[in-house]
């Protein structure tokens, strides 16, 4: 039966019910509008103006002329750039593709006064300039550097890379910093200083076969110390050919030749007799020769002493600066493959010498190995793999 007050129950329950939805919705209408009326405006950030950066002071003076000049800009693209000697000489210089810089292609003069400018267009539209007047050092000094290799030579796997100077760096650092070692594929190498006027780079292993050098002793307009400049540059390219190495053992009396580590030859040879033996090492082949004279007198015996000689030969490879080389020597052809009779050489027969120095090549490796009790030194000749890695790393800038 319905309750007497049941009617008026359910207009109250409606009624509380549309107050809340009424309030649900009212909710969510005033906090989307709080929403709203809270969110910061959008901005827009103003054009900058552009910032030019000059590589080189104004009135600088001693300014190195081997070094690349640049202009460089930001918030805006660079639209002329120029440097010109006092002498109205025109550098040579290209832009970057995206208008961000300049910069010189060529060297500068020693002693000269040159003007560096550049204009840019700033983000704003306006235009900027900078412009920088400057001296380049005169040298007290200037030296030159000599390369061990010819450009477009094929080398051996054990070939190191000397750079002799004309003089004494006093400033290594700044000389390992100019020679430049591009090799394809990339080999791990380090640099060592013999004395003042000599630096040799070696890969840490030998050089893999096929390998690409580009060696740039980009010396010109570089202070090297002291006063001491870069007299001009010097350039070579040169690739790695077959891995060959000769293993001459003095207990045995032969020479094994490997090519690609694959045994092609073995040859009867002679070594240093006990009171002059061969020193035992690692020799890497420095200079070959077709009519060459043995002379003694070369490395300190006199010719007319007891144990002096000058001797032509038809065909001679050197292998250290001390007088070791292999060598044709048709007079000792019967101890060979017996006994050691030489003065400290490798002799074998004519034939056998004028087989490996043809198929050899400077930089090749030559092994000695059970010949005595003499060791060769890292110093003798381009003897660099007589000294441990470690080692020549400690002798670098």
């Amino acid at each position: 039966m319905p309750h007497p007050g049941g009617r008026l129950l359910l207009v109250l329950l409606a009624s509380l019910v549309g107050g809340a939805l009424l309030v649900g919705c009212t909710s969510t209408a005033s906090g989307g509008q709080a929403a709203r009326e809270s969110a910061p405006p959008p901005t827009t950030e103003a054009p900058k103006p552009a910032e030019l950066t000059l590589s080189v002071a104004q009135d600088a003076t001693d300014v190195e002329p081997g070094q690349p000049f640049t202009a460089d800009v930001a918030n805006g693209t660079i639209t002329e750039a120029s440097l010109i000697g006092a002498d109205d000489t025109v550098v040579a210089g290209g832009m970057r593709p995206d208008g961000s810089g300049w910069k010189s292609t060529e060297p500068l003069g020693y002693g000269k006064t040159y003007t560096l400018t550049a204009t840019a267009t700033g983000e704003d539209g306006e235009a900027v300039t900078a412009t920088s007047t400057f001296t380049t050092a005169t040298p007290s000094r200037q030296v030159s550097v000599w390369i061990n290799a010819q450009d477009g030579e094929e080398v051996g796997v054990g070939m190191p890379l000397i750079f002799t100077f004309s003089g004494s760096i006093a400033d290594r650092a700044a000389a390992e910093k100019a020679l430049r070692i591009t090799t394809e594929p990339e080999v791990e190498g380090a640099f060592h200083w013999f004395g003042d006027e000599q630096v040799i780079w070696r890969p840490k292993e030998y050089w893999p076969s096929g390998t690409k050098i580009s060696i740039d002793a980009e010396i010109y307009g570089k202070h090297l110390g002291e006063g001491t400049y870069g007299l001009e540059d010097n350039a070579v390219d040169i690739t790695v050919g077959d891995k060959l190495i000769a293993v001459a053992d003095g207990g045995t009396h032969q020479m094994r030749v490997l090519v690609n580590d694959e045994e092609v030859k073995t040859m009867p040879l002679s070594m240093g007799k006990p009171s002059s033996s061969t020193p035992n090492g690692h020799y890497t082949v420095m200079s070959e020769h077709v009519g060459y004279t043995m002379d003694s007198s070369t490395y300190g015996v006199p010719v007319d002493s007891g144990d002096g000689y000058e001797t032509w030969v038809q065909y001679a490879v050197r292998l250290s600066n001390s007088g070791i080389f292999y060598h044709s020597a048709p007079w000792s052809v019967g101890n060979q493959g017996h006994s050691n009779v030489s003065h400290g050489c490798i002799n074998l027969s004519t034939e056998n010498a004028a087989w490996l120095m043809e198929t050899s090549k400077r930089g090749d490796i030559v092994t000695v190995q059970n010949a005595g009790e003499q060791t060769l030194e890292p110093t003798d000749g381009w003897s660099v793999w007589q000294m441990s890695w470690d080692d020549w790393r400690s002798g670098g800038a």
